[in-house]
């Protein structure tokens, strides 16, 4: 018999949602569950029971992992888990051989795999033949080309069907995967793809974006001359636009390369679990991003494990994140084929062609599981958008949120204005780890304000400045055990000490994620920001996600940005608001902002300085940039504009004098 968290007397937390009995009869976790008591003997009574035992004993874990999951390959080997005692050494499944691509394409059949909109009105639905058969004639096509095993191949292209078909195409063929988004520009891109020389690259004729069309033909010149190691160019046609005039021979289009070649089985190459599979990158905006490379199975198993055990997925369900190709969130999407769910992509912006744009989506296309920035609900909020009066949404059994901490009013928002009876899982990991550290529990309570769930198999937990853990407290938060997607290193980083003092410099043996986080009474978590924006006054230690959460709740306030002047001598706090439509920046407001911090936050962190600008800078990825606000505020440039999603935006901070 299952348990369920109840509510400690010592916390203020409220319930906002339980799973029904039927819910946690139906629920995958509980068969996994099941199964483990089966096969290990062991007394797995709720969650935390199945947590504990998953970082215990994580060899038992990740073996009944893998059959649960029935992950295609030569076979798991009988060694679970080499050198289980150094994060850095350690190694999953040294024995096993498998394809990343292969465990996707599972089905060959008439059922949906792709389910497209975007912002124009264009809708396309793409089966699990039609899938398999352009995926297999790309593949040819790149093997042609002489992509073999190990060879990097790039994608500059928005978040279409064609782009999911070259990733699991070049993931075919045991070739590295690396993509990011077209609105990223051409320098944005260069900066990150031209550190890999990539053999090929594919490139769309533009995308659309907020009812604007944007060519990015043009672009090409500049990309061939900064990635000399290119082959090819291969255009992807979205936009219909007229194909670039081949001046240059390595120039090809798609469907005239794909048209050679009939579709046919494909030879998916099985290589080593721990091989390399993808690149992802680092924001960048206070210097060059980080590449992280990493490996075909630790990526397979740990999205698996996310769809199948922390969001319920089930056959036929299906799964909706809005991203671009250039964030982690895109593997978590596209992962869904393993899971035998359907891949539901929104292209353009999220409130076009209006506010209700992605509830259009979720409720014409019976989505069942939602996912978005923070940001985005916030902006909802803001709007006093109900999709609950306007919308079906009998299939949304789901909701997820990362990329920022979720803001406990927005949890209010959510289950008052959305869905009442829906589980929201605020979500935190990052591109560095390919999956997460806090999940979502679908047979578990949800709290406001609160991430659910520790991870399983993900030896989570939160420390003090002295590495020792603690609860109920603010600290650093660590990993103290492996995880089969660490990355396998960062790329031109030859000897690893970049990556060691990135991650491993601060405790020994430990992955130091950089984000400041507190365990909860009944074990959930509160991410409060990263920890390199964490404010330090008088000793005081506080996130920013903890003052933007109560100044960003008044209706006075679209958005806001703090930066910590701890230079010069000078140490003064500054916040940056941006103004709802009609309000004004006047002394009653200001003293309303300064309140407001004061009551739900910190008296300490009351800013200096309260500074109207007209826009908030955010990454392509959706994150505000405090590290870079501050490097313009110390007179340093900010290197990386290609990773701002609104560069525009920095002009005001530029001129700022103090």
């Amino acid at each position: 018999m299952l348990t369920i968290a109840r509510m400690p007397k010592n916390t203020t937390s409220t319930l906002l949602w339980t799973p029904s009995p039927q819910r946690i009869a139906n629920a995958n976790i509980t068969a996994f569950l099941d199964a483990a008591k089966r096969d290990w003997g062991v007394k797995l009574d709720s969650y935390a029971d199945l947590h504990n035992w998953s970082i215990r004993h994580p060899s038992q874990f990740w073996t009944s992992l893998w059959d649960f999951l029935e992950i295609i390959s030569d076979g798991r080997g009988d060694v679970v888990l080499e050198h289980q005692d150094s994060i850095k050494n350690a190694r999953f499944f040294p024995e096993a051989t498998l394809s990343f691509a292969e465990n996707l394409l599972r089905r060959r059949d008439e059922s949906l795999s792709v389910i497209f909109w975007n912002e124009n009105g264009t809708r396309r639905y793409v089966t699990a033949g039609e899938l398999y058969d352009q995926v297999s004639r790309i593949a040819q096509a790149l093997k042609h080309l002489g992509v073999d095993e190990g060879d990097r191949v790039a994608a500059i292209l928005p978040n279409i069907p064609d782009t999911l078909a070259c990733m699991l195409a070049t993931n075919a063929l045991g070739a590295i995967w690396t993509s990011c988004s077209p609105d990223f520009g051409a320098q944005g891109a260069i900066d990150r793809i031209g550190q890999i020389d990539p053999k090929v690259l594919f490139v769309s004729d533009g995308y659309y974006y907020n009812g604007a069309l944007y060519d990015t033909r043009e672009r090409l010149p500049l990309l061939r001359r900064h990635m000399p190691s290119l082959d090819n160019i291969i255009v992807v046609p979205y936009l219909g636009l007229e194909a670039p005039r081949n001046k240059d021979s390595i120039l090809l289009n798609l469907p005239d390369l794909t048209g050679k070649f009939q579709p046919a089985d494909i030879r998916f190459v099985r290589r080593p679990f721990d091989q390399p599979a993808f690149i992802l990158y680092t924001s960048g905006t206070t210097g060059a991003p980080k590449c992280f490379v990493h490996s075909a199975g630790g990526t397979l198993i740990q999205l698996l494990k996310e769809h199948i055990l922390h969001f319920d997925v089930k056959p036929r369900d299906r799964f909706f994140y809005y991203t671009t190709t250039g964030w982690n969130m895109w593997y978590t999407l596209v992962s869904v084929l393993g899971a035998g769910g359907t891949v539901c992509i929104y292209e353009g912006a999220a409130f076009c062609p209006r506010a209700e744009a992605l509830f259009d989506f979720a409720a014409a296309e019976a989505i069942s599981v939602l996912g978005a920035s923070p940001a985005y609900f916030d902006r909802l909020k803001k709007l006093g958008v109900a999709p609950a009066d306007t919308h079906d949404l009998r299939s949304l059994r789901t909701i997820l949120s990362t990329g920022a901490p979720l803001g406990t009013d927005t949890f209010d928002y959510v289950y008052r204005h959305i869905k009442s009876d829906v589980q929201l899982s605020s979500i935190s990991g990052g591109t560095e780890i390919m999956t997460t550290f806090a999940n979502g529990n679908p047979i578990g309570p949800v709290w406001r304000g609160e991430l659910q769930v520790r991870t399983l198999g993900m030896d989570v937990r939160v420390v003090d400045e002295q590495g020792d853990s603690i609860r109920s407290k603010r600290g650093e938060l660590i990993c103290a055990a492996p995880f089969p997607s660490r990355p396998l290193r960062l790329w031109n980083d030859p000897d690893g000490s970049r990556y060691h003092e990135t991650y491993f410099s601060r405790f020994p043996n430990v992955w130091t994620h950089g984000d400041f986080a507190e365990l909860t009474d009944h074990d959930g978590m509160v991410i409060h920001g990263r920890s390199d924006t964490v404010l330090n006054r008088n000793g005081v230690r506080i996130g920013t996600a903890e003052i933007y959460r109560p100044v960003e709740a008044l209706p006075e306030i679209a958005d806001t940005i703090l930066v910590d002047r701890d230079w010069a001598a000078d140490d003064r706090m500054v916040l940056f608001v941006q103004l709802a439509e009609g309000a004004t920046l006047d002394d009653a407001l200001i003293e309303k902002i300064r309140r407001q911090i004061r009551e739900h936050a910190s008296p300490r962190h009351v800013p200096d300085r309260i500074i109207q600008v007209p826009a908030i800078p955010y990454t392509v990825n959706g994150k505000k940039v405090e590290l870079a606000i501050k490097a313009l505020l110390q007179g340093r440039a900010v290197k990386n504009l290609g990773s701002i999603a609104n560069p525009d935006a920095l002009k005001a901070f530029e001129t700022l004098k103090f």
